[in-house]
């Protein structure tokens, strides 16, 4: 009976190794022999304690990088201030390219595969905005305190456990502080960064707090700017000439009443008017700006179509009202974010599920779509995700954004395992993110 049971228990597990297997959760799929050996290294795993070890310092970092201002195409003092902190880290060469992004390199044994690892320096808020962090029922409030310090200070955790370690990577890993994520800012340090650097064949963008949370399409914008004229006049005296605001007016009935598909999510929104210059007077000028996005560009080019031509009706609408052909409209394209998406079988995005497998366990995992600087990698066909910096938060891109580090340190603890395994770690496993062909 003995030898039974044991012949049997055998010939199960023979069997059972034939079979497809699948992580802790079954969240990544079959298992991946990289990132089993990356997981699996004492010194990685020595790494990912140092990492939560960091926590309270990490979270002491965010509130400095919260507490400098960094508005719209300002982000040049808190830029300064990362770069510094770079350096002390151990990146001597760090430096500040001609658009104002933050780079350095850790360099890998073969150089490719080239990740890109990044966070915003830029929030939302304009110049004279208090960024004071204040303490209130256990949360901390400032304006940015999530979006995105939280990615900056996450940043340089990984880069100091990193650079304290032996650990060598094949490919090589570029930290980096982008300008110009939020706004008006149009992607233009992402857009300068593929611009001066053709050889990246992967990117991860730090955003966000969900740490179950994967963003692997990227939302496409175009943004407007849309500027109604007229001839002006007194209210009285020269009443029946066309106003700029009464064309204005007539253009957001139009655009509030257009409908769009939920699947793939395209949206729309006036964002700001104004215009005229007196309670008595026929304006002579108005203004609207106008987002429109959507997880799709077909879609995107669709409700950009019809509502640039209601905004045409609109002003025709206001001339024939009073039989004349002195109202005009000037359109203007302020923001131009392209779409992508990464295929949920990509390396990048099942190695992200893993890394989330092994480090966080709770949270469900879901994929998403959203405007980061993501967007440009995956336009141009590069790998890409944007992942969390950790902890929880509300009010996003408001005076009262609140923040709790809870468990904080999981972020920086799933990027890493995710940029080990996609370059390769000398002595333990070979890259995953494939080298992209030369442009």
């Amino acid at each position: 009976m003995r030898m039974t049971f044991v012949l049997t228990a055998l010939s199960i597990c023979a069997f059972a190794s034939l079979l497809p297997t699948s992580d802790a959760r079954g969240e990544g799929g079959p298992v991946d022999p990289a990132f089993e050996a990356v997981r699996n290294d004492p010194r990685i795993g020595k790494l990912l304690d140092e990492i939560s070890a960091d926590d309270s310092r990490t979270f002491e970092e965010q509130k400095r990088i919260t507490q400098i201002p960094a508005p719209p195409y300002m982000e040049s003092v808190r830029a300064e201030y990362f770069l510094g902190r770079m350096r002390e880290l151990g990146f001597k060469d760090a430096a500040i390219d001609s658009e104002g992004n933050v780079i350095a390199t850790r360099k890998g044994t073969q150089a490719r595969p080239k990740l890109v690892v990044s966070a915003h320096l830029d929030t939302v808020f304009p110049e004279g905005t208090d960024v004071t962090v204040k303490e209130k029922d256990g949360a901390y409030l400032a304006p940015g305190i999530g979006d995105d310090s939280r990615g900056l200070a996450a940043l340089l955790s990984l880069i100091g456990v990193l650079n304290r370690s032996d650990i060598e990577t094949l490919g090589d890993v570029m930290f980096v502080g982008t300008v110009g994520e939020e706004e008006l800012g149009n992607l233009r340090g992402v857009k300068a960064l593929f611009r001066d650097h053709r050889d990246i064949d992967g990117f991860i963008s730090v955003d966000g707090l969900d740490v179950g949370r994967i963003v692997n399409q990227g939302t496409g914008s175009h943004r407007y700017e849309m500027i109604f004229k007229g001839p002006g006049g007194h209210s009285f005296q020269e009443f029946g000439r066309p106003s700029a605001v009464h064309a204005m007016g007539r253009a957001i009935a139009k655009i509030a009443e257009v409908q769009t598909p939920a699947d793939p999510k395209t949206t729309f929104t006036v964002g700001t008017v104004r215009g005229g210059t007196s309670v008595n007077a026929i304006a002579a000028e108005a203004r609207l700006t106008l987002d429109m996005r959507s997880n799709d560009t077909a879609e995107l080019l669709k409700v950009e179509e019809r509502i640039l031509g209601l905004i045409k009706e609109a002003v025709t609408e206001e001339n024939r009202r009073w039989n004349a052909e002195t109202a005009s409209v000037e359109i203007k394209l302020i923001g131009d974010r392209p779409a992508g998406i990464v295929p949920e079988d990509s390396p990048i995005v099942q190695t992200t599920r893993r890394a989330i497998t092994q480090v966080a366990r709770g949270p469900q995992i879901t994929l998403a779509g959203s405007s980061t600087d993501s967007n440009m990698a995956m336009s141009l066909g590069i790998p890409a995700v944007t992942l969390a910096g950790g902890g929880e938060g509300g009010n996003w891109h408001s005076l009262t954004k609140w923040y709790k580090p809870t468990d904080a340190y999981r972020g920086p603890q799933v990027i890493l395992l995710t940029l080990l395994t996609l370059v390769g770690v000398d002595g333990v496993s070979q890259p995953t993110l494939p080298v992209r062909a030369a442009k």
